[in-house]
């Protein structure tokens, strides 16, 4: 059953009955927001606000909660995001060793800037304040592979691999 496009409502092709499913297995189990929220936006891609909305009725806890802890942690998202997210690393030991020119590189090569998705909606970059490889730096992260040791002229190849994906 997927949602219909309702006033207000950002998806139509949501399957709630998957969402409603994830909160079950939680029903009675105080205090797991965070793994349904998990669950859920491996589910559905991003929390929307008619997911976030069905969250919090189903668990009987409040919009303003469900949306603060969604918006809070970093690798919840409430828009949409490329099917690869692209996690540059910006910490300090990152930093020094040009992690600013890989960034130019991945933005030069995408035609995107920091939060924003490619037109065909293959790729999402971000920022990250560390992704803990600092023996590699400057490293990026894309879904969960890391890269690092990295120089701009190794970006075009890099994001090669996943555009024959």
């Amino acid at each position: 059953m997927a949602v219909t496009e309702q006033q207000g409502t950002e998806r139509d092709d949501v399957n709630m009955e998957a969402v409603e499913k994830i909160i079950a297995k939680y029903k009675n189990r105080v205090g797991d927001l965070l793994p349904v929220l998990h669950e859920v936006q491996e589910e559905t891609k991003y929390l929307s606000e008619d997911v976030l909305a069905v969250v919090a009725e189903k668990m009987d806890v409040p919009l303003s909660k469900v949306y603060g802890v969604a918006t809070f942690y970093s690798l919840f998202t409430v828009k949409p995001k490329g099917e690869y997210i692209i996690r540059v690393c910006e910490s300090a030991p990152c930093h020094i060793v040009g992690a600013q020119d890989v960034y130019d590189a991945l933005e030069e090569e995408l035609g995107i800037k920091a939060g924003e998705n490619t037109s065909d909606g293959k790729f999402t970059l971000e920022f990250a304040s560390c992704i803990g490889v600092c023996g590699v730096a400057p490293a990026i992260m894309i879904n969960e592979e890391v890269y690092g040791n990295l120089t701009p002229e190794m970006i075009p190849g890099i994001l090669d691999k996943y555009r024959k994906e």
